[in-house]
């Protein structure tokens, strides 16, 4: 998921103010603060990850290519969340749990698909997902089906 090249300027701006010595490196502290400015929350285990994910030369600091590396990785762990989220409530929608426990029938499956006037081969779908011909639908084949 490329950075526009707004946010490319914003993560140099955001860069460039923690670089507190003007060294073209940031280092753990550093990146945490400029996580922090740019809204997110990270733990030091998770700021000591995101460097050694990107810390191509092993130095302990990134430099600004590396960073938007950190960056990138962030917005797509953030849309995974959120594609996540959106499954997780449709499955909740249509009977299932929201810790992604339970089943929802196939039956409801077809109601729904009706009702909204979609256009899906929801039999084959089904018959791909519901492989022990359950007529039940759990989380996994939901999000499977889903995707």
């Amino acid at each position: 998921m490329p950075l526009s090249q707004e946010e490319i300027n914003g993560c140099r701006e955001a860069f460039n103010k923690f670089d507190k010595d003007g060294s073209g490196t940031i280092d753990a502290s550093e990146l945490k603060a400029t996580l922090n400015a740019v809204g997110q929350s990270p733990s030091d285990e998770e700021i000591f990850q995101m460097i050694s994910q990107v810390d191509d030369d092993n130095s302990g600091e990134i430099e600004f290519s590396e960073f938007l590396k950190v960056i990138e990785n962030q917005k797509v762990s953030a849309a995974q969340v959120s594609d996540e989220t959106d499954t997780v409530e449709a499955f909740v929608a249509l009977g299932g749990n929201t810790d992604k426990s339970g089943e929802i029938s196939t039956e409801k499956l077809r109601t729904v698909v009706k009702e909204f006037g979609l256009t899906i081969d929801l039999d084959r779908l089904i018959r791909e997902i519901d492989t022990d011909g359950s007529g039940k639908v759990d989380y996994e084949e939901f999000k499977a089906m889903m995707a």
